[in-house]
């Protein structure tokens, strides 16, 4: 397959080192963040863009965007979507090195998601549809969110020399996990990800650190349904993984992995897997946690606190990922 080949100005290689089909450590295990002063690789792989890009005149990629809103495709220049994106995904007021941290992790995910196929509008190589690909908001596009590409003009996260899958959530609950865990991943768990002990913002919200939901008894035995059955009323937590987080839950004579449960019964009130108590009865079922999110790759709470403390971009990455390099592939 032909493609636009660039050469890479690789910016870090994070030295600490995994083996790729192992589980990630666990917290008391987790490798400690690399040294500010690890040295770039000398000889990174070459990484070409994919062949159904094509480059504008300043040098920068042009994607095909299907406007969900507008119900249109349209042609950008790739930064200014990246753009867009990073102010849907994160406040413009936030520390500029989290912003910077997270526009690398968003043009990661978007060249990522188009060499898996793109989007699955018509005439589109992206979307603004959340559901498919990420967050995007133009009308909150301001000049910290403009610098904060700016100054990150083409770099994205590699490892073997390809774009990562770039996965990050709001609040870790302290610690985060492999993609095993935290997300159910069935694939082999790739060299990047790590479990990491982490220091989250005391300005993130109380209901993000830590929640507690209740759910009628019908509810939690439609979710159950979805994913087999079992008895609502028992529900109780099984198996717990090497961050913490809950991999099973019981409920009768089923078994039903935690982050289907997750899914199922609602993400944005099962805040996270990583729970602290379940009590089931007749009328309903509570449960307690720490955390938003899945729990895997970066924290945006996280990164916040650690760019206030005067962490790079770089430096926060590097906290959250492994294995993996910086790399500018088009621009100046």
């Amino acid at each position: 397959m032909k493609r636009i080949a660039f050469l890479l100005l690789p910016l870090l290689l994070c030295a600490a080192c995994a083996a790729k089909d192992k589980p990630a450590p666990s917290a008391s295990q987790a490798s400690p963040s690399p040294s500010p002063s690890a040295a770039p690789s000398p000889t990174a792989p070459a990484y070409a863009l994919p062949e159904q890009l094509t480059i504008g005149e300043s040098g920068v990629p042009l994607v095909e965007v299907y406007l969900s809103e507008e119900e249109v495709v349209e042609t950008m220049d790739f930064e200014s979507y990246i753009a867009g994106v990073l102010a849907g995904e994160m406040a413009g007021d936030w520390p500029l090195e989290a912003l910077k941290a997270q526009a690398i992790l968003a043009r990661t995910f978007a060249l990522r998601f188009i060499e898996d196929g793109g989007s699955k509008y018509a005439g589109a190589q992206l979307s603004t549809d959340i559901e498919e690909v990420q967050a995007y908001d133009m009308s909150k596009v301001n000049e910290r969110i403009r610098q904060a590409v700016n100054e990150t003009r083409g770099q994205v996260l590699l490892s073997g020399g390809e774009p990562i899958q770039a996965w990050f959530h709001s609040h870790s609950g302290g610690v985060t996990a492999a993609a095993w865990e935290g997300l159910g991943y069935a694939d082999p768990e790739p060299a990047y990800t790590r479990s990491a002990q982490v220091r989250e913002s005391p300005k993130a919200p109380k209901d993000v650190r830590a929640w507690t939901a209740w759910f009628p008894l019908e509810r939690v035995q439609a979710a159950l349904d979805e994913l087999g059955g079992g008895d609502a009323a028992s529900l109780a937590i099984g198996e717990r993984g090497p961050s913490g987080r809950a991999l099973t839950l019981t409920a009768g004579d089923n078994t039903v992995r935690a982050v289907d449960f997750r899914l199922s019964i609602g993400s944005t009130e099962m805040k996270s897997t990583l729970l602290t108590d379940l009590y089931a009865d007749e009328s309903g079922v509570t449960i307690s946690g720490s955390g938003y999110g899945h729990g895997v790759g970066l924290s945006q709470w996280g990164a916040y606190e650690m760019a206030e403390e005067g962490k790079t971009a770089r430096e926060i990455l590097l906290t959250f990922f492994q294995n993996v390099e910086i790399a500018r592939v088009y621009g100046a």
